[in-house]
């Protein structure tokens, strides 16, 4: 469900809002496919010497990729550390030569004071000597190497007449406590990463328990002089990670969606939606079409686009880009909704059958998946034409299919207009609630009521402050996986204006024809249960967005963070501290309580709460993978402080 939300879909499928988050603050390693930039001196893969970033100390890292807009080399030490590196603090390893020194006169890097500095060395000797012991660490070759010998990589010190040395580098914790990030999510987790401060500059290194004794790395230093260098080997081919089942998995998730939608559509109709009528009867080709409904949907989603383009609301920056850029978003979706919503009051007023929408929900839901086709086919010809900096690292891998549905371009616009954006929040959204309150007037106007039945008011309200509290919070939006990672193609504009409108609206359509009468103390106790869900996620986000925008404020002071050698911190304080999703445990219970006014007659209506169930654990994977790449030690020794993943005790 919805953070500050994150996105509901994404066969890591759509969490509008909420409970993606992302964690993920979205760095991802490789480069795009296995294309060659002539212009790069080293190339991904090539085993190279680094700089440690405020010392004039080389250790031997790996080259993941380069950024051709800011220049940086993305590389990755032994224990998982990845850092960014300009091209003069590289060197070729053909230009040192190793000189054993004597044991008697050998210091740890962490320990020499008057020549160099050790990796994230602090005023404190014992910090120096662990940091200093985990960046020794040689990556790994690729033939693989026994534990003793892992334990004799050693920290290699090199002096370099035309090296100044630099000062060390400012600490990044906050105050007395090391700034962290939340799981997300994303989530990634639902990871919650403190956004570093422009000027903060110092690394922090936790040594793993397989990189050997600390000690033997002290007491067994080599020392590196520069010599001639040689020209870097030539890289090997490069390979995208591919999600959801791979190329593949693309086939398949492009005709299941579709089809599952249709299936709950007309499973849903039936006098007996149980499943033992499986599978429903197909109705003639016709009735899928209807052309009043596509000219609905269309005059829906340009009213939409209206709203957002008016220059009302705050203009928002999100976050950092891989090339440093930040893109400005304008966040008026709260203001998006109440004009919304008084367009429908007023033609409701005016005697515009709103029946209409359930009548024809089949056709509506026919018509918005054609749109989305279009929409996703758009997106990817575009895509073929976008810079390589705009791409989605996801969504490059070289396959037609798979790039169309993950997502070729990251960040699509026109003009001023984020199209990705706009969708996740805007059209499909809205609509979720416009469909709720259209189901509402048809249980009156089918079942003979007055007003709607208590189970079909709980719906109503509950999912309707579950959107308005997304749209109110819709800066949010901009830290979820889904904008700073995700590529936007058919899985999310199918998510968006598909999924979601017509599948979250599953609990109001099914009461229309099956009423599901309640006591007073079972809604009272539903009331309760939602009160409970929405306040973990809402407070736990509010935590997460608060410490990731700005891990420096005072407020935040008393929040216990552990330190990665990113320059950024894992938040385990509040709610993240009991579970590493706590926004996915609010989720879920509120998800509890949209189904439950259902009743257990059937179990269609629950099929929002078990598919919920399977993303969450689908994304926590996804995360759990790319925190650990993400944050090598120090991602363990968080696992090891916040044991559950989402439900306290039990998972």
């Amino acid at each position: 469900m919805g953070n500050s939300q994150q996105s509901r879909f994404s066969p890591d499928f759509h969490i509008p809002y909420g409970t993606q988050q992302a964690s993920q603050e979205g760095d991802a390693g490789a480069y795009f496919g296995s294309r060659r930039m002539p212009s790069v001196k080293y190339q991904k893969g090539d085993m190279v010497m680094g700089r440690w970033p405020g010392s004039s100390l080389y250790y031997e890292v790996k080259v993941l990729s380069f950024d051709t807009k800011s220049q940086l080399y993305t590389v990755i030490y032994k224990d998982g550390t990845e850092l960014e590196l300009k091209e003069q603090d590289i060197k070729n390893p053909a230009g040192f030569q190793t000189r054993t020194r004597s044991r008697s006169r050998s210091r740890s890097p962490g320990r020499r004071r008057s020549r160099s500095r050790s990796p994230a060395r602090t005023t404190r000797r014992s910090s120096s000597r662990t940091a200093a012991a985990v960046a020794a660490a040689a990556i790994t070759e690729s033939a693989p190497t026994t534990r003793r010998d892992a334990r004799l990589k050693e920290a290699i010190e090199v002096r370099l007449s035309s090296l100044d040395q630099t000062k060390p580098a400012e600490n990044n914790s906050n105050n007395k406590h090391e700034k962290k990030e939340e799981n997300n999510t994303a989530n990634k987790v639902d990871e919650v990463e403190a956004e570093p401060e422009k000027n903060q500059s110092r690394y922090n290194l936790r040594r793993r328990k397989d990189d050997g004794d600390a000690k033997e790395a002290e007491a067994k230093p080599e020392q590196l002089e520069e010599k001639e260098a040689k020209p870097a080997a030539p890289p090997s081919a490069a390979t995208t990670p591919l999600d959801f089942g791979g190329k593949i998995g693309a086939y398949f998730w492009l005709l299941f969606l579709p089809a599952w939608v249709l299936f709950v559509i007309l499973q849903v109709n039936l006098e007996d939606p149980s499943l033992a009528n499986f599978p429903p009867p197909v109705p003639p080709l016709e009735t899928f079409w209807d052309g009043q409904a596509l000219g609905f949907v269309i005059l829906w989603i340009l009213f939409q686009a209206l709203l957002y383009i008016l220059p009302v609301g705050k203009l928002s920056e999100g976050m950092p880009l891989r090339s440093g850029q930040r893109l400005k978003y304008r966040t008026n979706g709260f203001f998006a909704i109440v004009l919304s919503s008084v367009a429908v009051a007023a033609a409701a007023y005016q005697g515009v059958d709103l029946t209409y929408i359930h009548s024809h929900f089949l056709q509506l839901a026919v018509a918005t998946f054609l749109i989305s086709v279009l929409l996703s086919v758009y997106l990817y010809v575009r895509s073929r034409y976008a810079a390589p900096e705009h791409l989605a690292l996801g969504g490059n891998s070289g396959n037609v299919v798979y790039d169309f549905f993950k997502g070729h371009e990251l960040n699509p616009r026109i003009k001023n207009f984020d199209l990705k954006f706009f969708c996740e929040m805007r059209p499909g959204l809205i609509g979720w609630c416009l469909i709720n309150f259209a189901m509402a007037l048809a249980e009156m106007k089918q079942q003979g009521l007055d007003a709607p039945s208590h189970s079909m008011i709980l719906v109503n309200i509950f999912q309707l402050l579950y959107v308005v509290d997304g749209l109110w919070n819709e800066e949010a939006i901009l830290t979820t996986m889904d904008l700073m990672h995700d590529g936007f193609g058919f899985m999310l504009a199918f998510g968006d204006l598909v999924w979601v409108p017509f599948t979250y609206t599953l609990q109001a359509y099914y009461l229309v024809s099956h009423p599901n009468p309640l006591s007073l103390p079972a809604v009272a106790a539903i009331i309760t249960l939602k009160l409970g869900g929405f306040y973990i996620f809402r407070k736990s986000n509010s935590e997460k967005n608060a410490f990731r925008r700005n891990p420096a404020d005072p407020k935040l002071s008393h929040l216990k963070t552990i330190p990665t050698a990113t320059g950024k911190s894992l938040l385990v304080s509040g709610w993240w501290g009991v579970v590493r999703h706590p926004n996915y445990l609010g989720d879920l219970i509120m998800a509890l309580a949209w189904s439950l006014p259902c009743g257990f007659s059937h179990l269609l209506p629950w099929y929002y709460m078990i598919y919920f169930i399977i993303l969450l654990v689908h994304r926590d994977s996804r995360d759990m993978s790319e925190c650990r790449r993400k944050y090598g030690s120090a991602w363990d020794e968080y696992c090891r402080t916040v044991r559950y993943r989402i439900i306290p005790r039990v998972y």
